[in-house]
This record gives C-alpha cells, sequence and structure tokens, in this order.
C-alpha cells in the first residue's frame, strides 16, 4: 500500500489472469487514514476496454472502499503477453458530510488550484491459474486410464489415444466375456433340461418293458421309436456341448 497523504491504495499494479473470450475482474483497495472525508476519481488510458465501479466515490474518515475494474473479454492476445495499458487515481480533500452527488470535475483540477494528489497504477496479464494435477496413472486400483498432462497442462495427445484404445478394448473383452458367459449359463440349463427328458423317457421304456413282456405284443415296433427319440436327444447333447 503507498503511503499517500489522502488515500493509499492496494495493490499498485492491475494483475488480470488473462483468458481470450472471457471477462477478468481484479480489485483495488482505497484507504482512508485520515480524518477528512476525500474523494476519488478512477482514470484509464483505454476506458472502451475496462469497466470501473465505482470509478467516482467518496471515502469517509479511518474507512476503506472497494474498486472493482473488469477487462472486457479480448478476442486476441497482445504480443509477448504485454499491456501498455495503465490507471490514474485522483484524489482530493472533500467537506465533511460530502457524497457522491457533490462529486464534480472540477474538483479534480489542479488549474482550480485544488491540491489534487495522483497515484498511478499498472496493468499485467498473468497466467491463469493451472487445474490441479491428475492422479497418475494406476495409482489408484480400478482407476480409468488418463493421458499424461505436460508442465504447461495441455494433455498428450498420444498418451490419450492409447489410453483411450486400451479402455475401449478392455470394454470390448468384458462384453464379450459377459456374453459367453451367459451362452454358457444357457447351454448347460438346456443341457440338464434335456438329461432329465432323457431320464425320464428311460422310465417309461422300461415301464413300456414290463408291460410288453406281459402283453407280448406291439411292443418291438414302439420300442424302436423310443430308442430313435433317444438318439436324437443325444446327438443334440454332443451338438450343442
Amino acid at each position: 500500500m503507498s503511503s499517500g497523504e489522502l488515500l493509499g491504495v492496494e495493490p499498485l499494479e492491475l494483475k488480470f489472469p488473462f483468458e481470450l473470450n472471457k471477462q477478468i475482474s481484479c480489485s483495488l483497495l482505497l484507504s482512508n487514514k485520515t480524518d477528512n472525508y476525500v474523494a476519488f476519481k478512477v482514470k484509464t488510458t483505454n476506458p472502451k476496454k475496462y469497466c470501473v465501479r465505482p470509478n467516482t466515490g467518496i471515502v469517509l474518515p479511518r474507512s476503506t472502499c472497494d474498486v472493482i475494474v473488469t477487462m472486457q473479454a479480448q478476442k486476441e492476445a497482445p504480443p509477448d503477453m504485454q499491456c501498455k495499458d495503465k490507471f490514474l487515481l485522483q484524489s482530493v480533500k472533500a467537506n465533511d458530510g460530502a457524497t457522491t452527488k457533490d462529486i464534480t470535475a472540477e474538483m479534480f483540477s489542479k488549474e482550480a488550484g485544488n491540491a489534487v494528489e495522483e497515484c498511478k497504477l499498472r496493468v499485467l496479464y498473468v497466467s491463469p491459474p493451472q487445474p490441479p494435477s491428475p492422479v497418475p496413472e494406476g495409482s489408484e486400483e480400478g482407476s480409468s486410464p488418463r493421458g499424461s498432462v505436460s508442465e504447461n497442462g495441455n494433455v498428450n495427445g498420444a498418451d490419450f489415444t492409447n489410453a483411450a484404445k486400451a479402455f475401449t478394448e478392455r470394454s470390448d473383452a468384458q462384453e464379450k466375456s459377459a456374453e459367453a458367459k451367459a451362452l454358457i449359463s444357457r447351454l448347460t440349463e438346456e443341457k440338464n433340461n434335456v438329461v432329465q427328458l432323457n431320464h425320464k423317457l428311460r422310465q417309461e421304456l422300461e415301464l413300456l418293458k414290463q408291460e410288453g413282456n406281459r402283453n407280448r405284443g406291439g411292443v418291438s415296433i414302439l420300442f424302436v421309436i423310443i430308442v430313435g427319440l433317444l438318439g436324437l436327444i443325444m446327438g443334440y447333447i454332443m451338438k450343442k456341448t
């Protein structure tokens, strides 16, 4: 904070985390350590580029005031990220009980004999804050593949492609494994059903043999049919398994 006689200002440099197509704001803290009412006015060399709220005001004795400076969204980055824009903070002693409505342009005129204090502020572009570093691949069990991230925060395209390919292949393998398990389960169920049917037919065959021994007629043809059915069933079982 500067040790001005009327107003102190902090910081003395307006630092904007520069990003294209995005409005960016930073704040100034004005401190009045005197027992006087102090009027202030904020000017800039590029008024179309910046919005200052409030750009004029009154700071009460032994109090502070926050000023928000917003840079409009920029479509292009300046060469070498250097900014030549500047701000000027003017302050002057006001009458006791003065309000913002009492501020006039003549109050900040040195030609009128007013004791106007001035403080120049620079504008700096800084890099935006980096996102948290990702968890390294394989550090957590069951974690999904990640592309590597370089120091400047850019994702390595080759690593990301390889990781995505590996993840896709693993997903396909899991799907095929699930389909195989379902097919095996279905075939096993069908096999059990056929075995139960075979057992039931054998029981009926035994009953028919017993009746044939008693009746001694018409059993031979039926026996041949049943044996044929058993052969077809066993062939179906062998084909499925």
